[in-house]
Formats: C-alpha cells, sequence, structure tokens
C-alpha cells in the first residue's frame, strides 16, 4: 500500500491583532519540525490591529512549487469579511473552518465542508480571549492530520516569547479543545 502523500494548501485570514500570523507560525514551525516542506507567506495592512491580515500556509511532502496560491484546501477565517474575500476561494471538496462568535452572514457553499467553531466565545469561557486562535489552530487539526499535537506544542515553544512560555499550558489546553470542538461540529453536521 503507498503512503499518500500530504499537500495543504491553507489560507489564515482575519482582523489584526487575532493572531492570524501566529496560528501559521506556529503551523508552519511544525511542519518544519516534521522534515515537511513549508511555506509561510504574510500579508497585512499598515494597520497593527484592526486591519485586515492574512498568511498563506503550505504544508508538504514533497518539494513547493510556488509559494503563490489563489485557490486553497482550506481556509480558516476569524471575521466576517475574510469569510466574504475567502470563501470562494476554497477548492470544490475543501475545508472551510470559521469564528462562528463573529460570522453574521453564513457561508453558503454546498460543494465544500464547513465547520462553524465558536473560538471567541470559548476563549472567554477558558478566561483568556488571547488564546482564540489556538482554539482555531486546534480545530484545523482536529479536522486535518497535518501535524502532531506534541509538534505544535514544541512549534509554541520556538515561536512564543520566553516570557511568555508560563502560557505554553493554557495554549496546549486550547489547542486540545479545539479539535474537540471542531469533531463535534463535524459530527452534528453528517448527522443533518
Amino acid at each position: 500500500m503507498t503512503k499518500k502523500i500530504l499537500s495543504e494548501e491553507i489560507i489564515f485570514a482575519g482582523f489584526g491583532g487575532q493572531g492570524v500570523l501566529s496560528m501559521g507560525m506556529v503551523l508552519a514551525y511544525a511542519g518544519m519540525i516534521e522534515d515537511k516542506e513549508v511555506c509561510w507567506m504574510p500579508s497585512y495592512g499598515p494597520e497593527m490591529r484592526g486591519g485586515t491580515a492574512n498568511c498563506i500556509v503550505i504544508v508538504s511532502d514533497e518539494s513547493i512549487s510556488s509559494p503563490i496560491v489563489t485557490k486553497f484546501d482550506t481556509a480558516v477565517v476569524l471575521n466576517q469579511p475574510s469569510l466574504d474575500k475567502f470563501e470562494k476561494a476554497v477548492k470544490p471538496g475543501g475545508l472551510l473552518i470559521y469564528d462562528s462568535t463573529n460570522i453574521i452572514n453564513l457561508p453558503t457553499r454546498e460543494d465544500i465542508k464547513i465547520v462553524p467553531v465558536a473560538a471567541s466565545s470559548e476563549a472567554v469561557k477558558m478566561e483568556n480571549k488571547r488564546i482564540m486562535n489556538m482554539i482555531v489552530l486546534g480545530s484545523l487539526l482536529g479536522m486535518k492530520e497535518l501535524v502532531k499535537i506534541e509538534t505544535v506544542i514544541e512549534a509554541l515553544r520556538k515561536v512564543l516569547p520566553e516570557r511568555h512560555h508560563k502560557l505554553l499550558p493554557l495554549n496546549e489546553k486550547a489547542i486540545r479543545r479545539g479539535m474537540e470542538l471542531a469533531q463535534s461540529a463535524a459530527t452534528v453536521e453528517a448527522e443533518q
């Protein structure tokens, strides 16, 4: 039996300050730790917070021919403008994960898998709004086996400044909670 080759093109998108670029960076680092080919390409407006931000991440078992991608296997969106912009950029049969707490006009496509995750409200329940992005990253990992969760925790250790390492256990808890939320949302969708 031949091993299936991994090649995943992902867009993470939201407002600046939501941790969009960090999500992508952590995933890219985790891919590097696992000796995968990776690409992380950020894009953001001039505003530090409140402007739009997105990043393209490619994780592959093979060489990446180009970091420029216009159609994605997966879109992870954290706000309405990003959903409006990137829903149509998901390849047919692809995956769209969105923070349902911040979306008013729901996605409408029927040719992709759509997974709503109430990440912002879950972060409030976990008493730290800043972990919302790790809940969403966990949701992605719950839907697609791109890298091992242990590798993501190791990547977080490299990405987070040392002064924030005390937050690693909370971030791991957020990632694991996101995995649970995505899997239960996908189960509910499958039953409908």
